[in-house]
């Protein structure tokens, strides 16, 4: 099996993934920090309060008092101040790295967009690759947790390391089979962090259930982390 045909029978499994909410680089990072550890649709809810109530312009996140921010994203989960403060320094580095234009940097040398892209808070590899991807500025595939943790269970990359070099792994390993089309791309980072978050979740995956299972080295015996 190839990547692209797990990627057609998850397809066939949940039918169309979800298309992002977010496809613009300054306003994922917003949307990767105003919530953590919530569903999808508690996401997006708070993301919709914080743009009604504050807005989304780096500017406008700077000159709301930080209290009324942290009310505006209180349901979005834990340490809402925390989170807060979050979207403030990224507004402070938007301004002072992007001079408030993210967007317009996508043009920039690869490698000093991602430079770049990486001072932001809770921006690391796997953040980068998914502005590139849904930007569509470099045919790259962004990885979440879950969709990492299933391809490191079909045999993609190592498990050996931590996150980084987990991801690092997969991404060589995944690399000669995946397409350049932008929309393919996107399609196999929703259905794989789909597929990560339902039956291939972290603790007892339901491989009796799983499209996959049949081509899957890990299935029915304990599972690879990521």
């Amino acid at each position: 099996m190839k990547f692209k045909d797990y990627i057609q029978r998850l397809r066939t499994y949940y039918g169309p993934p979800r298309k992002p909410r977010v496809t613009r680089a300054w306003e994922i990072i917003l949307y990767e920090n105003v919530a953590y550890l919530v569903d999808d649709q508690r996401r997006d809810e708070v993301w919709a309060e914080l743009k009604k109530a504050v807005g989304v312009t780096p500017r406008k996140i700077l000159e709301a008092p930080p209290a009324k921010v942290a009310a505006v994203i209180a349901r979005g989960g834990m340490q809402p101040a925390h989170r807060a403060d979050k979207l403030r320094r990224a507004a402070v580095i938007a301004m002072d790295t992007f001079d408030g234009d993210v967007d317009s940097a996508l043009g920039w040398p690869l490698k000093t967009l991602r430079r770049g892209l990486k001072k932001f808070p809770g921006i690391g590899d796997p953040g980068a690759d998914k502005i590139l991807m849904l930007t569509r500025t470099a045919p790259v595939l962004s990885l979440d947790s879950s969709g990492l943790r299933v391809l490191l269970r079909l045999g993609y990359g190592s498990s050996e390391g931590g996150y980084a070099a987990q991801y690092a792994s997969v991404q060589e390993a995944i690399a000669p089979e995946l397409p350049k089309d932008y929309d393919a791309l996107i399609a196999a980072h929703q259905l794989l962090r789909q597929h990560g978050q339902t039956l291939c979740s972290r603790n007892a995956p339901e491989c009796e259930q799983c499209p996959l299972a049949r081509w899957c080295p890990s299935a029915g015996r304990a599972a690879v982390e990521a």
